[in-house]
């Protein structure tokens, strides 16, 4: 994971990490021979944005600050849904 000097920089990364995890969620197909493999990969991506929101609330703005956490929110809405499926 890259470190971002910025708090644009940061916000961005991890908007854009959890954007493509939601991407993958979205695209999960469950009865097909793959799905393991989608499944890692989604678990790979939200963590990856785990991350980047974790490095962008060490300096994000008030404003950044709650649009981040609604990020959280989101990732966790989905482990949630890959746990209960499990």
């Amino acid at each position: 994971m890259v470190y971002h000097k910025t708090k644009q920089d940061a916000f961005q990364a991890a908007q854009k990490a959890t954007m493509e995890a939601k991407e993958w969620h979205d695209h999960l197909v469950r009865d097909r021979a793959d799905y393991g493999h989608q499944l890692a990969h989604l678990r790979q991506e939200v963590n990856e944005a785990f991350a980047q929101i974790e490095n962008a609330l060490e300096v994000a703005s008030e404003t950044q600050r709650a649009q981040l956490e609604k990020f959280r929110n989101d990732l966790q809405g989905i482990v949630a849904e890959i746990n209960q499926d499990e």
